[in-house]
């Protein structure tokens, strides 16, 4: 087969990515959006709705995945991307003049259509690169996930310009006509810089469908459901983590997630490379057993406990004569205590955020104290115990400690997506469309579900580390099942 030139290679990559850029961030429009609207109350909608608003389109965009994957392995990504984008910007137009809860969804529903982007894209764009280069050209066009970042960044400062910080209130309905005529501007520059490819091997549609019969596609499917769903359902789960945790202002909590998002989605770029160079299967491990570590890590919640410690018994019979908070009188007999202030009597357990810290701490810090249990006047025998012992237990879970442990699961998971989708084009270079489409609907419903399971486990434990505890077992599973793949690997070569 006769290779493209290379610069028409460069420009499809290059234009593929811009579109993937420009559909990823419209895709996660309304992450922005339905928050300004409730917060400068627009609309009144429910926490469910919001949820509904929020889940919608990710849901969709996964879901479809399949479907436009097949689709353009059929007819080629030059029409099908084109038409993603077409038919994205329709819906997001209209969005402007929606009134109700009801109109909002359904065109929610229908823009979510821009996340198959993704699918189409590499499907696209792998036909355009030899085999040895094109993990690199994977990588680089799944960057475009920083469309995310740049709509957290750009879309509410845009949206205080166009309201005149709050003042106009109406004039957010500029905002989905701005984002609609950006995809139909890329969807014009798009069909006319482009050409169309499809795979040399025409195909039935049950040929195209048998690689989903094979167990080693839906293992890819499982260890994008960990490195892109995880990285999806982390970059909206961050900021309330942040908020709630370590008490930070919105602004910064967003900032801080950012920073995790950001890295992610440009070492797709470097995982792609690396990929092509020592192999997928190597990048993966590697990246899910440092995810492991970190995630381990930041198992121990941010949690001040109070547990028994050493108390005080008597020494001698007799009668309590004196109670002080540092010394106890009995008879003769005088037992100093060692003291605080403030009353600590009350053995608890209690989560939550020690205001009182201050300053770096790494380890966790201890404190012990002891509390009277008698009063003035009480008979005691020799071997009761007159005063409690109280130890507190304070760990910080300093949050920039936190911040470089996320930062480095954001940058792993980023390297990881890359290499998934590396193996992709080694096992299914006439099937990627299809092998990706469902790849990228596992790791699209990973991104869907896992903030639900991250809510279902913080209210059901009261710790917001239970997150990390999930991911973790998501990460042993995979290196168990790439561990087991590996081994049938080397027997049937044996």
């Amino acid at each position: 087969m006769i290779q493209p030139s290379k610069s028409l290679s460069i420009r499809i990559l290059i234009l593929s990515t811009l579109a993937f850029t420009v559909c990823f961030s419209a895709w996660m429009i309304n992450g922005v959006l339905v928050t300004f609207l409730t917060n400068q109350r627009i609309f009144d909608w429910s926490p469910i709705q919001i949820g509904w608003l929020l889940g919608v389109p990710v849901l969709i965009g996964s879901v479809f995945r399949l479907p436009i994957g097949i689709m353009t392995d059929k007819f080629g990504g030059r029409w099908i991307i084109t038409a993603i984008l077409l038919l994205s910007a329709l819906p997001m137009y209209f969005l402007s003049f929606a009134n109700d809860y009801t109109t909002f969804l359904l065109l929610s529903f229908c823009f979510g259509l821009a996340g198959t982007s993704f699918a189409a894209g590499v499907a696209y764009t792998s036909l355009w690169f030899s085999k040895e280069k094109q993990g690199t050209a994977l990588g680089i066009f799944g960057a475009g996930n920083v469309g995310a970042a740049l709509t957290t960044f750009f879309v509410p400062s845009i949206l205080y310009k166009l309201t005149n910080n709050g003042v106009d209130l109406e004039n957010w309905r500029m905002l989905p006509k701005l984002f609609a005529g950006i995809l139909l501007i890329m969807a014009i520059i798009f069909v006319i810089a482009t050409k169309n490819k499809i795979p040399s091997a025409s195909k039935t549609m049950v040929q195209r469908l048998a690689p989903l019969k094979e167990l080693r596609v839906w293992r890819f499917g499982f260890y994008y459901f960990f490195v892109f769903g995880g990285f999806v359902a982390l970059s909206q789960w961050l900021i309330p983590y942040f908020l709630n945790v370590y008490s930070m202002s919105i602004i910064s909590a967003g900032f801080m997630a950012a920073c995790f998002s950001l890295p992610a989605s440009l070492f797709r770029v470097v995982g792609g490379w690396l990929s092509d160079r020592v192999g997928a299967r190597m990048v993966l491990l590697w990246t899910l057993s440092i995810c492991l570590i970190c995630m381990v890590f930041l198992f121990i919640p941010r949690m001040e406990i109070q547990a028994p410690g050493q108390g005080v018994v008597a020494k001698k019979s007799g009668k309590v004569t004196s109670v002080k908070n540092d010394e106890i009188i009995i008879s003769e007999d005088t037992y100093l205590l060692q003291n605080i202030e403030g009353d600590s009597s009350q053995v608890a357990i209690r989560f939550g955020i020690h205001h009182d810290q201050e300053g770096f701490l790494l380890l966790p810090t201890t404190s012990y104290h002891q509390v009277p249990d008698v009063q003035v006047g009480e008979e005691v025998v020799k071997g009761q115990l007159i005063a409690k012992g109280v130890t507190n237990i304070y760990f910080q879970a300093n949050k920039w400690i936190f911040s470089i442990l996320a930062f480095i699961i954001g940058v792993m998971m980023g390297l990881g997506g890359a290499a998934v989708f590396k193996h992709i084009s080694d096992f299914y270079p006439q099937d990627i469309g299809t092998v990706g489409g469902i790849v990228g609907v596992l790791g699209g419903l990973g991104g869907f579900v896992g903030p639900i399971i991250f809510s279902f486990l913080l209210n059901k434990t009261g710790i917001w580390t239970t997150c990390w505890m999930f991911l973790a077992f998501i990460a042993v599973l995979c290196i168990i099942f790439q561990r087991i793949a590996k081994k049938k690997v080397v027997k049937i070569v044996n």
